[in-house]
């Protein structure tokens, strides 16, 4: 093969350039990004449990599917693309594979960065109805809507980054004659004009992306913290249910929080390339690590639920762990296992005095063993015959048992 074919964005690259990109992209990304694939399974499979199932859960049910496309998106366009120019390795992917892809890669990356904002969003509004308006969270908190939240937010992500499937086209370089050709990705600018970049990507962009759903999250999350910190004030008063609630909302505050630190330098560039304009390519290293911090986001929520969602927790626990929890938690409702087992068996009885018997908790009455036998003995024929031995009832004491790309920075070719 001709190794001297290059695209034209691999020209004139440093090599302290191709460094960097190798450490950030090629090497945390990639590894961050496979911890997050697996993270983002294991909680599906955990918040898809029968006693899992909440509204809140169906959406971060979403908001995981999203991310594993984010974070399988950006290891395609920006992970494994960034070993070649260092180490020479996946060359074939570098300029075949990737290439092809890209065009579809690249839209469907937005559409889960899209689902993953408003999904956030649409969590936190949930917990904002059940934290402070928890006379209205039954009717307005149920799964049927959270799965259509799901699907509308979809249909909204699908169609607010339709026109990212136009944005870039795919052009051969090399002479089949010759030897080899490769295949590059280029911005088609018979498409982005000047006014779609500079109202589509620019300004619509930080408009829909940034300005309105973290506005929105500050505010919300502003109310929920404030309604927290009020109720943990009151907490002995708080029933199991209120309490729970707490808890969650608790939780998913601190997927907030993530986000929004994740997010800050992600921010701050896509601002930098609205008001600097052509200053914006000085900034290159900035953009690399932004993709970072938004695969990050997207990889990290699993830990945030382990670390902050008791049942959560337990419940995963009980799912990969040798040594299986009570069976008494099984259901969603326990918060104690009131049993005791003892080699093996279950007992589970109180202690009723009357008389000589003794009352299983079931409610089933019995005694505690059967009157002895009536036995009669022949008389001699000279003797009067014995007395009949009494029945004898004999008792036995019991003792009683104590009774859980996201972001928004943008792609870059």
């Amino acid at each position: 093969m001709n190794g001297s074919l290059e695209c034209d964005t691999d020209l004139e690259v440093s090599g302290s350039d191709k460094l960097f990109r190798f450490v950030v992209h090629g090497v945390l990304l990639n590894a961050i990004g496979a911890g997050g694939l697996l993270g983002n399974a294991l909680a599906v499979l955990v918040l898809s449990r029968p006693q899992m199932r909440s509204s809140v859960n169906c959406l971060l049910v979403g908001l995981a599917a999203c991310d594993t496309l984010l974070i399988l998106t950006s290891m395609l366009l920006f992970g494994l693309t960034a070993l070649y120019p260092y180490t020479g390795a996946l060359r074939y992917y570098y300029y075949h594979v990737c290439p092809h892809i890209t065009p579809y890669a690249y839209p469907l990356a937005n559409v889960a960065q899209t689902m993953s904002v408003y999904l956030t969003l649409i969590v936190t509004i949930e917990r904002w109805v059940a934290v402070c308006h928890p006379f209205r969270a039954k009717a307005l908190c149920t799964s049927s809507r959270a799965r259509w939240y799901v699907v509308g937010t979809a249909v909204f992500a699908l169609i607010y980054n339709a026109p990212k499937f136009f944005e870039a086209e795919l052009v051969a370089v090399g002479d089949p004659q010759a030897g080899e050709v490769i295949y590059c990705v280029q911005a088609n600018m018979n498409f982005r004009t000047e006014t779609y970049v500079a109202v589509y990507i620019h300004w619509m962009y930080l408009v829909v992306m940034y300005i309105v759903p973290f506005t929105a999250l500050a505010v919300l999350n502003a109310c929920i913290v404030r309604q927290v910190r009020r109720a943990q004030r009151e907490r002995a008063r708080l029933s199991r249910v209120q309490r729970r609630e707490l808890s969650l909302a608790s939780m998913l505050v601190a997927v907030v929080l993530v986000f929004f630190l994740c997010n800050l330098l992600p921010l701050l560039t896509n601002a930098f390339e609205v008001f600097l304009g052509d200053a914006f390519d000085n900034l290159d290293p900035l953009v690399k690590t932004s993709n970072l911090l938004v695969t990050i986001n997207s990889s990290v929520n699993f830990v945030i639920y382990v670390i902050f969602g008791e049942k959560f927790k337990r419940i995963f626990l009980k799912l990969f762990c040798a040594r299986r929890t009570r069976r008494g938690r099984d259901s969603p409702e326990h918060t104690r296992d009131d049993s005791f087992a003892s080699c093996g068996e279950r007992v589970s009885l109180r202690l009723v005095r009357n008389g000589t018997l003794r009352k299983a908790r079931g409610g089933r009455s019995r005694r505690a063993a059967s009157p002895a036998p009536t036995v009669y003995y022949p008389a001699p024929p000279a003797l009067p015959a014995p007395p009949q031995t009494p029945s004898t009832e004999v008792s036995v004491t019991s003792l009683e048992t104590p009774s859980r790309w996201n972001g928004t920075s943008r792609l870059h070719f």
